[in-house]
């Protein structure tokens, strides 16, 4: 199958969750310019580059890029500190130029030692900070920018004080909205039609139905109507292309003589890079699929666009947990939803500026909030609850963290993930040593007494060099503990890579506690051509 053909082949669903990403994307963009001090089309721009040219050089077939809110405070200082937008889009290309330098020299193999807990530990914080954010937007009480993920709001409220003050800002027309539209959203999917009109997403329908309410409350002249541009999308409206092209700022390129301009640049490419591999480690995971990222071409895609979006007057740019899972949960099949909604980023700014300005934030909100839920499931909670103790407190500890800030909450799950280990031993270092093999012949995994997730990498490396159409043994014979996060590795190598690539796998030795399907005792093995076999260890060395 042909690039082009893999790209297209699911174009239907991919416009889809392409729509549903757009729409949740577009009053993000333009919330965090405005809180950045930036202006509202720099956003936009971001987004749009986000979306076509990051999709397009990225191996992730979930992530979504654009403006990041973990970098609206080191964009607001920077601008203030550098005294010009243009001086700080200068910074911004120094930090896309480090982006691909770290991808060249790949670092991005660090994430792949983010135990599977702390990762959905933050999942399932953001889930609920989406929730607590969005429900004053819900209710038309909308002084708090969208897109703000931070416990501590730049208006000196926080999370909880601004749910508190909803109860002083209670307006009919945005509940009206947001009842509506999560009935819409909730309802929708149950409906026989819906199956048969898979192009038309529940949160299109959602948003179409919500200004056609508000604009026959407006015709009314009935009091619930949304009127205030303060709880409406607010997009710039050039009057002509004059005023349009007025409104792109280039960098200031002198000022890279300027010491502060390169520590700014350094900063935002470490902070864009960290939330960039968490985010991308959060795809893979959310992925259906189980398909992995390269995440060092991820940083390669993720500079170049820093750099372009910086040429073009944009913010910087992270993959971005939001719009990820909202375009996982959309059921996005590849990269093409991502660029899908790039494009319909720019279509739509340039074209309908008018349209998209009746769009209620309350219906945007809904939206989000049933986002936010999936992401928290109650059910997600119980699930590391029954996988001990080790399992669930680093899971709940970054939980409760990311609450606060998302970076403090990674970084402390991964202190108790690590402190957990050396208290149960920590686990000795692990060489991998990889043969040619030719047809037919029977692939060897020997498993150590011990297997961290320090060990994840290895043998995430190791299950995806198997050729397809190969026969592969996973011997645990000899072992006496896996971390959860490897077995999670190795049963959805089975499971879902394994079927697509037509491996025959075969478990040799696996405890019956670890619940993995068809796992075999030792000496059960039955593959043709014992004699063939070769071994690829992941030993003690």
């Amino acid at each position: 199958m042909s690039k082009k053909a893999s790209l297209f082949a699911n174009l239907r669903t991919d416009f889809s969750s392409g729509l549903v990403v757009f729409l949740v994307a577009l009053p993000l963009c333009l919330g965090i310019a405005l809180a950045s001090g930036a202006p509202p089309l720099a956003g936009i721009i971001a987004g749009v580059i986000g979306g076509i040219v990051v999709g397009s050089l990225s191996s992730s077939h979930l992530s979504v890029s654009g403006p990041a809110a973990g970098l609206t405070s080191i964009v607001l200082a920077a601008i203030t500190e550098l005294g010009a937008f243009e001086i700080f889009l200068a910074a911004v290309f120094v930090a896309g130029i480090l982006q691909v330098v770290l991808g060249l020299v790949k670092a991005g193999t660090v994430s792949n030692y983010i135990p599977n807990n702390v990762i959905e530990g933050m999942l399932a914080g953001i889930g609920v900070i989406i929730i607590l954010k969005q429900i004053p937007h819900a209710f038309g009480y909308d002084s708090d920018f969208e897109g703000d993920e931070n416990f501590v709001q730049p208006d000196g409220q926080n999370t909880l004080t601004e749910l508190l003050g909803v109860f002083d800002h209670v307006n009919a027309g945005p509940i009206l909205v947001s009842l509506v539209s999560l009935a819409l959203l909730m309802g929708w999917p149950r409906l026989g039609i819906s199956k048969k009109v898979r192009f038309i997403p529940a949160a299109l329908l959602a948003v179409a139905a919500s200004i056609l309410l508000n604009e026959v409350l407006l015709s009314a002249g009935y009091g619930w109507a949304i009127t205030s541009r303060d709880h409406l999308v607010t997009l710039p409206v050039p009057q002509n292309f004059s005023e349009f092209t007025s409104m792109f700022v280039s960098p200031d390129f002198t000022a890279l003589a300027r010491p502060d301009v390169w520590k700014i640049g350094a900063t935002i490419a470490a902070v864009a890079s960290i939330e960039t591999l968490l985010c991308i480690e959060a795809a893979d995971r959310m992925d259906p699929q189980k398909r992995y990222t390269d995440t060092n071409r991820e940083l390669r895609a993720q500079g170049i666009g820093n750099m372009l979006s910086a040429l073009l007057g944009g913010l910087p740019m992270t993959s971005v947990v939001v719009r990820t899972s909202a375009n996982a949960d959309a059921g996005a099949k590849s990269k093409l939803s991502t660029i899908i909604h790039g494009v319909l980023l720019l279509l739509c700014v340039v074209s309908i500026p008018f349209i998209l300005n009746k769009i209620p934030l309350a219906t945007l909100a809904a939206v989000l909030i049933l986002v936010g839920y999936k992401l928290a499931k109650p059910s997600t909670f119980l699930h590391f609850w029954q996988r001990g103790i080790y399992q669930f407190l680093p899971f709940v500890i970054t939980f409760a963290g990311v609450l606060y800030n998302l970076l403090a909450g990674v970084a402390l799950g991964l202190l108790v993930s690590v402190i957990f280990i050396l208290k149960g031993n920590m686990k000795r270092a692990y060489s991998f040593r990889r043969e040619e093999y030719k047809d037919g012949d029977i692939i060897h995994i020997d498993l150590a007494q011990e297997v961290s997730f320090l060990n994840k990498a290895a043998i995430k490396a190791t299950l995806a060099q198997i050729p397809a159409d190969a026969k592969v043994v996973i011997d645990a014979s000899d072992t006496v503990y896996i971390a959860h996060d490897v077995l999670d590795l190795i049963r959805e190598f089975k499971q879902v890579r394994a079927k697509e690539a037509r491996i025959k796998v075969k478990l040799r030795g696996f405890k019956k506690a670890y619940r993995l399907q068809d796992a075999e005792e030792v000496n059960k093995v039955t593959l043709e051509h014992p004699t063939d076999e070769k071994t690829a260890q992941v030993s003690n060395e």
